[in-house]
């Protein structure tokens, strides 16, 4: 394997979607990627423990489903990739003050 190639694969991304995608979603800010999907990924758990109230508020019944025998920060992830899952700024900073 050349240098050339040697570079290309260690760009490549075990982690699907990337990092870097993620960043996007959340203005390159590791600390609010982290936040989100953490708090994405509880409502998620939630749902797989069978807490439904909260979670059928959020949540329909066929949505609830699909998630079943995938983890849940792997799904929180793909959504916000998918940019289905959102945040408002100004909560996050007086929250985090």
């Amino acid at each position: 394997m050349n240098q050339d190639e040697k570079t290309k694969a260690s760009k490549k991304s075990l982690m699907e979607p990337s990092i870097d995608d993620l960043l996007s979603k959340a203005e390159n800010d590791r600390f609010l990627l982290c936040a989100v999907a953490s708090e994405r990924a509880r409502d998620i758990n939630d749902m797989m423990r069978g807490q439904r109230d909260r979670a059928l508020a959020l949540q329909s019944a066929s949505q609830i489903a699909q998630f079943a025998g995938r983890k849940p920060l792997s799904l929180a992830m793909e959504e916000i990739a998918r940019d289905e899952v959102s945040y408002d700024r100004q909560k996050f900073e007086e929250e985090i003050s």
